[in-house]
């Protein structure tokens, strides 16, 4: 799904791919939402504040791939957001201290089971994604 630019459109976001993981049975009180749900604010605030182009949207993409039975092994949620910003290329770094800001990659890289980018091959920009494992309706 497509949303704008905008402080407006990456909470839009978070709250989409909250409710949708709890349609998917991942409850609002699973750790799996909660944490998928904070990977997509950190992601979409990022590409907001750092992959922002003018007149140009954020595209979020969120996926489940469980297994075939439920015992064998955890589901994986994996959040994408994709923006045009070809030149900023997300990279983990360390804040002071007392830095208002910066730390949203930490978290990420803390919270998801794996995590990375993928250029765009048809168009500008990339596109960070994050991926958790988790037991359905947990």
């Amino acid at each position: 799904m497509r949303f704008t630019s905008t402080p407006r459109g990456a909470r839009l976001a978070r709250r989409l791919v909250s409710h949708r993981l709890h349609e998917w049975g991942h409850p609002y009180s699973a750790t799996a939402n909660d944490t998928v749900t904070l990977l997509a604010a950190e992601l979409t605030a990022n590409a907001v504040r750092h992959g922002h182009v003018p007149v140009r949207d954020f595209r979020l993409r969120l996926t489940v791939d469980a297994p075939a039975d439920a015992d064998t092994g955890p589901t994986s949620i994996r959040i994408e957001v994709t923006d045009t910003r070809t030149e900023r290329m997300p990279a983990l770094t360390t804040s002071a201290p007392d830095a208002e800001s910066g730390r949203g990659l930490l978290l990420v890289a803390a919270l998801a089971t794996r995590w990375g980018t993928t250029p765009r091959i048809a168009a500008p920009g990339k596109t960070v994604w994050a991926e958790f494992s988790a037991h359905a309706g947990v």
